[in-house]
């Protein structure tokens, strides 16, 4: 008798998990035009508008780029110019500050929706990852000029950047689940999640190379699973090499990324009922 109120009980939380996701393709209309108003709602009353996308990502390169290409004398990596291989690794990183930093607060944001009608809240996690692709294929973009200015040699290894963009977004939906959630009752949390974005840029490989490490410690660094996106844009626009020859990075990264998205989904929708009473 005890195995199967066990066994019921499994079942009911694998259907209501299912449920959870189906909901998030049921809803793609709604996604989609939560997208469109968020972007749009950036730039009321803005004179340049979509344009500060280009300015943003390409001041902050020119500003790196000054500081350890001409301040610290940083040589090229690996016989491809600096500017271009900072480039490629902080494309893979902003992408995910915006969706961890945005799915942060993406809930308290929206109480008064939340509070009045019956809104799948799950969507809204996943509206800022939609919202954070236009800023990073303006990204893409400025990093692809980069590539022509120092007369490197275009491949068809640049569309493997939208594999490393998939597994960038599952790990970013899981982590906005959960801390989206979380900030609801904890509001320090998105402020923790600022503070470790900040720890993250510097303890990911994105300004410095991960060879001049010993091998111990760039263990623990390879560890952290942004690595394996940094390397993979860097390998994608740079390097050309597939993913599929580091079998042991990718199942790594895979486990722990699915690992998030299951824990993320679970802490969202154990949470979710609560939403309105605390908002």
């Amino acid at each position: 008798m005890a195995r199967e109120i066990d066994a019921r009980v499994r079942f009911g939380m694998y259907r209501s998990f299912v449920n959870f996701i189906r909901l998030l393709i049921e809803k793609r209309d709604l996604i989609a035009s939560m997208v469109k108003r968020e972007v749009a709602t950036q730039y009321v009353g803005s004179f340049m508008g979509f344009l500060w996308n280009f300015v943003h990502p390409m001041v902050l390169v020119i500003v790196l780029w000054v500081v350890f290409g001409f301040g610290f004398r940083v040589k090229p990596i690996e016989d491809a110019p600096f500017v271009v291989w900072l480039s490629a690794g902080m494309c893979g990183w902003f992408v995910f500050s915006d969706i961890l930093s945005g799915s942060a607060n993406s809930v308290v944001a929206n109480a008064t929706l939340i509070k009045k009608t019956l809104f799948p809240s799950q969507i809204l996690p996943v509206v800022k990852v939609a919202s954070a692709f236009i800023a990073h294929s303006v990204f893409i973009l400025v990093l692809l000029g980069l590539i022509l200015l120092n007369r490197l040699s275009p491949d068809v290894y640049y569309l493997q950047f939208l594999y490393y963009l998939f597994c960038l977004s599952v790990l970013g939906i899981g982590l906005g689940w959960a801390v989206s959630a979380l900030n609801v009752f904890i509001r320090d949390v998105g402020q923790i999640v600022r503070v470790v974005l900040q720890i993250g840029f510097w303890a990911t490989p994105i300004l410095w190379n991960i060879d001049l490490m010993p091998g111990r410690i760039q263990f623990l660094f390879k560890l952290n699973p942004m690595f394996y996106i940094i390397q993979g844009y860097r390998e994608s626009f740079i390097y050309f090499v597939p993913f599929w020859q580091h079998p042991l990075q990718t199942f790594y990264f895979w486990v722990v990324a699915i690992f998030f998205f299951i824990v993320g989904a679970l802490i969202f929708q154990k949470l979710k009922p609560q939403f309105p009473d605390v908002l």
